[in-house]
């Protein structure tokens, strides 16, 4: 007796209706008595829904290959409870008998993969997208969602399908924004057609016209062309150039020092450098103080750098606190120009024949390189005495009173200064002691001359040439009075210097209380509370 835990087993799910029917009509009455009907009634698949159904005649003559439908429930009744029946060797399922309709069974019952489940949301595609950026030569899609390989052809690179056309997939918002889109590209279009034409214009004063000697007013590509560049200009200058045409004020030559020195402040006076343990730290130059208070008697003293004025400020007020240095310049001085901070000495309102840059980088003397020292940038060397040595070289030119010292900047270029000078100071002083050796052989020895000297008297005549006889030139002299008056600027400051720092404080708390008062009352006049009450 066939087992009713075995029948699942040789029942097929997918076989046609017109196949199954005359199998359930060969079954032993043993059979149909031991195992009730399925009250549940048994649903067609699509596939099988889809198809017409067979005739009557191809009911008859599929009868008598189902005939061994017994034997074959037979075979699997008498084969063990616990071994799975062979249903391959059954008549109904071997679809090579069936004939024309072979194929179509064949493809009909042939397993499908699962399709995704979009009521969850569309599945991601990143990996796919991944994979065809790896392996771009491959033909099938990664974007086809349905699996369905016979269509991918139909399918771009983007994933839309080729019976809808790709401006399908666009909204009518984003259509309405492409439209204004170009709507605003061409008022943007008209409008800078129309500017060029306005800044092309001819200039309206002659005073313009004399501003601009490059770009004459009249009709021309090349005229039109010159004056939109130098409207762009006079526009673009507010941004690039320095805020002032003059720098520095005019002054009377007569109350300051006629030669101008001016001095950058990153790695030339100060060095920083930024550490995890410690931050931002700024260490000062060997030097430095001797440096500007010596040469504070010769040159007016400016600082120029190109570090704004809010980090620099701090800073000079540490290095500088007696205000030697006269003028501080900071970045908004400077020319903006191809990405570069330019230090023009143009704008300082000065003579540039009396003007002497000293610097570390080219390029902030880019426009005026022959009024330039470029020195090698000073990296926190606690030994370091380069700044000092360049004292004698300048403490020259500025007491030999030099006309224009660029043609001697020129003479020192490509030299170390502080070396080529004293190598030329060594050989002008050999000169001079051999022209005053040959001065003193052909002079006559004077009896009163000698009786002053041994007596320990100076001649009443030229101090100058009794200098000479002691075998100094006017040079050492100078050099001398220099010493002098460093050392009275140094007794000035140790004596003095608590005092004037003090006042100096005061001063600007008082500034300070002004300005706040100024402001206090511009607020409350704004709102009409201003105003002393007369009672």
């Amino acid at each position: 007796m066939l087992s009713r835990a075995v029948l699942p087993l040789v029942r097929p799910r997918n076989i046609p209706s017109a196949i199954r029917l005359p199998i359930t009509a060969q079954h032993p009455r043993w059979y149909a008595k031991n195992n009730k009907p399925n009250k549940t009634p048994y649903k067609l698949p699509d596939s099988i829904k889809s198809s017409k159904p067979e005739s009557s005649e191809s009911q008859k003559n599929t009868a008598p290959q189902s005939a061994g439908a017994g034997a074959g429930v037979s075979e699997v009744s008498s084969a063990k409870p616990g071994s799975q029946p062979d249903i391959s060797e059954q008549p109904e399922f071997d679809t090579a008998a069936r004939g024309k309709d072979a194929p179509e069974a064949q493809q009909q019952q042939q397993p499908q993969r699962p399709l995704p489940d979009l009521t969850q949301g569309i599945p991601s595609t990143l990996a796919a997208e991944l994979e065809a950026a790896r392996n771009p030569k491959r033909g099938q899609t990664p974007l086809n969602l349905t699996e369905d390989p016979s269509r991918a052809e139909d399918y771009d690179d983007a994933g839309h399908g080729g019976d809808i056309p790709k401006d399908g997939y666009v909204s009518s918002v984003d259509r309405r924004r492409a439209q204004m889109a170009k709507v605003m590209y061409g008022l943007f279009f008209l409008v800078g057609i129309s500017g060029t034409i306005y800044l092309g214009r001819n200039w309206e004063s002659e005073e313009d016209e004399k501003a601009h000697p490059n770009a004459p007013s009249g009709w021309g590509f090349g005229l039109f062309y010159n004056r939109i560049k130098a409207r762009i200009n006079d526009i673009t200058s507010y941004y690039k150039d320095p805020p002032f045409q003059k720098l520095l004020p005019d002054e009377d030559p007569n109350m300051r020092p006629p030669y101008t020195l001016v001095l950058s402040l990153e790695d030339l006076l100060v060095h920083s450098e930024w550490s995890r343990e410690h931050g931002w730290r700024v260490a000062k130059r060997p030097g430095v103080d001797y440096f500007l208070r010596y040469l504070n008697q010769y040159y007016e003293l400016v600082l120029f750098t190109s570090v704004p004025s809010m980090m620099a400020d701090p800073v000079l007020r540490k290095l500088d606190p007696y205000r030697i240095i006269r003028w501080p310049l900071f970045r908004e001085a400077t020319k903006y120009k191809d990405g570069e901070y330019i230090k023009d000495l143009s704008y300082l309102n000065r003579d540039l024949s009396k003007v002497i840059l000293i610097d570390t980088q080219e390029s902030h003397a880019r426009l005026q390189p022959e009024n330039a020292i470029i020195l090698p940038k000073w990296q926190g060397d606690p030994k370091d005495k380069g700044l000092v040595a360049l004292i004698p070289f300048l403490e020259y030119v500025a007491g030999m009173g030099i006309e224009d010292v660029r043609p001697v900047l020129k003479s020192f270029e490509g030299t170390n200064i502080p070396i080529e000078f004293a190598k030329r100071e060594k050989a002008m002083r050999e000169r001079f002691q051999k022209q005053l050796a040959e001065e003193q052989a052909k002079r006559p020895k004077s009896g009163v001359g000698g009786l002053a000297s041994l007596l320990g008297l100076k001649p009443a005549g030229d101090t100058g040439a009794a200098s000479a006889e002691q075998g100094k030139m006017l040079w050492d002299r100078i050099r001398e009075q220099g010493q002098k008056n460093y050392e009275m600027i140094e007794k000035e400051i140790r004596e003095n210097g608590e005092k004037w720092l003090a006042e100096m404080a005061a001063e600007e708390e008082k500034a300070r209380q002004e300005q706040m008062k100024s402001m206090k009352s511009g607020f409350t006049s704004f709102f009409g509370a201003g105003g002393d009450s007369k009672k």
